[in-house]
């Protein structure tokens, strides 16, 4: 793909420069997750709030695929559901609304809300047990992860106080029968979160698709790696984004207009 994106050159007139940045990096997590296969055509979403308030959200238009979306397409939304700034015109799903706006809601310190539909994640998420201590990737969530009952599609706003209280005082969840949701203070935050849940996902199925005996570690040794991936000042939380991005460019820079 080369420069396909939905840009809109009056967006950036139209909104701040913390929003614009805002934006771009949910931009650039929509277009990750499209290269990561982390897709389910227009029905998923990523949300990022607007900085300097806690009223407004950016989300997808419904109607624009992951490799689609651009910085000046995003559709700026209130926590009430009124559409505050819709570039497309397009409109937005109510179903990823209802999901997104409760947890922007209830839960201030989590800025980016990004919610996947794999078949991974779905296959965890069908697991009673969902997810084990499998792997590394796994063990950093230890203790750490929210479950929440499938209801049938996200259409009945009295989901959102049951959503919220599963989520509880973790960042990531598994849906039931549903998917994945990750989340966090920064856009890249929640990103690095849904990719190591993704792959998590990817490596349970695919250990117990090859029908040897599983190893699965102890609670300790889960913990001691949450733990170890959790500690603050960890490097990565400044190298990756910036590495992430970079790869973006040389793929498609449309992300960014």
């Amino acid at each position: 793909m080369n420069g396909s994106g939905f840009s809109f050159a009056h967006t950036r007139a139209a909104v701040s420069d913390a929003e614009w940045r805002q934006r771009v990096d949910l931009a650039a997590a929509f277009r990750l997750a499209g290269y990561y296969r982390m897709t389910d055509q227009i029905y998923t979403h990523l949300t990022a709030k607007v900085p300097g308030t806690q009223a407004h959200f950016l989300i997808n238009p419904y109607g624009v695929l992951f490799d689609e979306v651009t910085a000046s397409c995003l559709v700026k939304v209130d926590l009430d559901g009124e559409v505050v700034f819709d570039p497309t015109g397009i409109g937005i799903n109510p179903a990823g609304f209802l999901i997104h706006s409760c947890i922007h809601r209830a839960r201030p310190d989590l800025h980016a809300v990004l919610h996947t539909h794999t078949a991974a994640g779905i296959a965890v998420a069908a697991q009673r047990r969902g997810l084990l201590n499998l792997s590394q990737h796994a063990m950093r969530f230890h203790r750490r992860i929210g479950y929440h009952d499938y209801e049938g599609v996200a259409l009945d706003f009295s989901e959102q106080d049951r959503l919220v209280r599963d989520l509880g005082p973790h960042n990531v969840m598994i849906l039931r029968n549903h998917g994945l949701l990750a989340a966090g203070d920064t856009i890249r935050e929640a990103f690095e979160r849904l990719y190591y849940l993704e792959r998590a996902c990817e490596a349970q199925v695919r250990a117990q698709s090859g029908g040897a005996e599983l190893i699965e570690c102890s609670d300790e040794i889960a913990e001691k790696v949450a733990q170890a991936l959790d500690r603050p000042g960890r490097s990565a939380r400044d190298n990756d984004w910036p590495a992430l991005r970079r790869l973006l460019d040389r793929i498609d820079p449309s992300y960014a207009t």
